[in-house]
């Protein structure tokens, strides 16, 4: 089998090709960049089967020529507004497998129309695969679950927990910071009373989360409100949520409203943004009773009465994750499991499809986070 990663340098991509360089049943890895003497560089520090090779995905034409001479491709190329849709219309052109991990909502609407040349083609596309959105879908295939009906899904995390990593190939403004801006300025799309509808980012949303209490969320732009309607037809609410402390939150309201009324640029907005998070890496949210650092709420009805369970990773063990191991390690076994046949449908899908058994994939990846002795939380309305 041969994969090749794009971006395969970036602070998300570099995990995924370090985790991936030791699976047994790839023949060839390739990691692309940008700047090709990081991607060889890179490459050669993961083994003899890893070779390194220099693509700018804005040249299309090459991008087309290199892919038919692999079978999957993993895409960590950000932001994903910019160039989520066409690589993976080269990848299905190409005849390529295809995973990545695509945060954005506006690309995600489009790249799921592309499910019918996928199945034609017999392929498989498994978009956004890594943190959140990814590990937040799980949780929430989890939640729905445990319910008779669902008709509201919460997906959240904690903003304080989403920095950008030091290392990376990007010489320029983060994309990930980029990502950021761009969904919390203008207007974002949720699902909300059976109907996709364009909503102010950072709109307070509170929430009643079972055996911890009250809390006030933001919404936050996302796949996850555009991919579990498509995969869930019964939900008539999806919403993708952050919380934070007051601080963050009062900076990230500042920047939108300096940004509506172009006193902002969305360029300057994103370099004022990572100048904040380099300066401000160290700064933890303590509170006695709080929400998980990520998470997934379900409400509907169980045995004909109104209830809500809320999913999230329980673990004792010290050690904190960066985004890019939590990002780039859940992309890296979507591609395992596709490998070993554990994951074998065809189509555009979320990571919430039923194709994913959601509960095996968590497991493995906590071994694979080094949390031995992490597990799957419910908390049950039913059970208070």
């Amino acid at each position: 089998m041969k994969v090749i990663i794009l971006g395969g340098c970036g602070g998300m991509g570099r995990y995924a090709a370090d985790l991936a360089a030791t699976f047994d049943n790839i023949d060839l890895l390739t990691i692309s960049d940008l700047y090709e003497k990081d991607a060889k560089e890179f490459a050669a520090s993961l083994g003899s089967h890893v070779d390194g090779l220099g693509v700018d995905v804005n040249d299309i034409e090459r991008l087309n020529n290199i892919l038919p001479e692999y079978d999957v491709v993993l895409n960590t190329v950000g932001p994903f507004f910019k160039f989520g849709y066409q690589i993976l219309k080269s990848a299905l052109k190409s005849n390529c497998h295809y995973m990545d991990i695509c945060d954005d909502w506006e690309p995600t609407e489009e790249m799921l129309k592309l499910d019918g040349i996928a199945k034609e083609k017999n392929l498989l596309a498994i978009i956004g695969l890594g943190a959140s959105p990814g590990i937040t879908n799980l949780l929430g295939s989890i939640a729905i679950d445990q319910l008779d009906d669902t008709k509201i899904i919460y997906t959240g995390w904690n903003m304080g927990e989403a920095k950008p990593e030091k290392i990376s190939s990007q010489k320029k403004i983060n994309a990930a910071i980029i990502h950021g801006i761009e969904q919390i300025s203008g207007r974002v799309k949720i699902f909300k009373g059976n109907i996709f509808k364009m909503v102010r980012p950072l709109k307070e949303i509170q929430i009643t989360y079972p055996n911890r209490g009250n809390f006030k969320t933001r919404v936050f732009g996302h796949p996850e409100a555009i991919t579990f309607p498509h995969h869930y037809k019964r939900i008539h609410t999806s919403i993708n949520l952050v919380h934070g402390d007051k601080t963050s939150i009062f900076i990230l309201r500042l920047i939108n409203k300096l940004i509506a009324v172009r006193i902002l640029s969305k360029r300057t907005a994103a370099r004022f943004l990572e100048w904040m998070e380099s300066i401000d890496r160290n700064r933890n949210i303590s509170t006695s009773i709080a929400l998980p650092e990520i998470y997934a709420l379900a409400v509907g009805t169980k045995q004909n009465k109104s209830e809500s369970v809320g999913v999230s990773i329980e673990t004792t063990e010290a050690r904190d994750l960066t985004m890019g191991e939590s990002t780039g390690y859940t992309l890296a076994l979507g591609l395992k499991m596709f490998l070993k046949n554990e994951i074998s449908s065809t189509g555009v899908i979320g990571p919430e499809s039923k194709s994913i058994d959601a509960r095996k994939f968590l497991s493995e990846l906590f071994l694979i986070f080094g949390y031995e002795n992490a597990t799957i939380k419910l908390d049950k309305s039913w059970e208070n």
